[in-house]
């Protein structure tokens, strides 16, 4: 099918995008990679009036290091996440899930920013960046705001960004020296997750003293997994403290039910993807 006809808007700045947006008004959409977006065109479940595309303002791009956290800009493409030396260093679990994104040529195109802007609750980033509890960056006509990942999240496809603001960057604390794993059930390669599971735990010697875990498509949003890291802190780093914890997985979720699996089957897989998780990220 073809879309529908719309203006096309190519801003150079941060500032031109937004203001580009608030002049458009609510039926104007943002295009980042694409790879979410223009299928919806296609079909017709979207007919804005206006596109406005980030693809040419360059401070969108890339990963630095700021202190204690990293930036890593909203149209940083999968691609260039799986890769970064940084993100590899000080947020594994980020690219463990990226390494699951789609296909290569998904990658290539898809971006970071707009991933988490799509909130689609199968998507394989949300659940990562709420595990390390990042904060995402969102620009605006009154300026810049910064919102935690557990409220950016708010219900299926829905997020804090508002009509005329755009998400700019995610501050990823550094969780150096921690072990990470992300856990991806789906029924063919380069398919949505069914369920998954985001794990990133830290050790002292033989001893689990920290541990995130989140959960993908467990939810409208993604879900912490409260009980499971609970369990974990101050447990031996063994097969047996890993199950006793995983046990907890599926407490609190609202899994979907759709063709491929009803809410007890995937809260079953929650529980079982998360002992897998762990076992991974700590080599048990």
């Amino acid at each position: 099918m073809i879309p529908a006809s719309f203006d096309y808007v190519a801003p150079s700045t941060v500032d031109e995008a937004v203001r580009a947006l608030t002049e458009a008004g609510e039926d104007a959409k943002v295009i980042a990679g694409g790879q979410s977006l223009l299928p919806v065109l296609r079909m017709r479940l979207a007919t804005p009036t206006v596109l406005v595309d980030l693809g040419k303002i360059a401070d969108l791009r890339g990963v630095r290091e700021d202190g204690d956290a990293l930036v890593i800009g909203a149209m940083t493409t999968h691609y260039d996440v799986q890769r970064d030396h940084l993100i590899a260093e000080h947020a594994a679990l980020l690219a463990r899930a990226t390494d699951t994104v789609a296909d290569p040529q998904v990658r290539h195109r898809g971006t970071f920013g707009g991933s988490l802007a799509h909130a689609d609750p199968a998507g394989d980033l949300p659940a990562p960046v709420l595990a390390l509890d990042c904060e995402l960056v969102i620009a605006g006509p009154d300026g810049r705001r910064s919102v935690p990942a557990a409220e950016f999240f708010q219900d299926l496809f829905t997020t804090a960004l508002a009509e005329n603001e755009i998400l700019v960057e995610v501050r990823v604390p550094k969780h150096t020296g921690w072990y990470a794993h992300y856990e991806k059930f789906n029924r063919v390669a380069q398919a949505w997750s069914m369920v998954a599971v985001a794990a990133a735990v830290r050790t002292d010697g033989a001893t689990i003293t920290e541990a995130s875990v989140a959960l993908t498509n467990m939810g409208s949003t993604p879900v912490r997994a409260t009980g499971v890291e609970q369990a974990l802190v101050g447990q031996p780093a063994t097969a047996e403290a890993i199950t006793a914890a995983a046990a907890h997985a599926a407490e609190g979720t609202s899994p979907p039910v759709d063709g491929n699996a009803d809410a007890e089957y995937r809260q079953q897989l929650a529980r079982v993807l998360t002992g897998r998780a762990l076992a991974s990220a700590i080599g048990t």
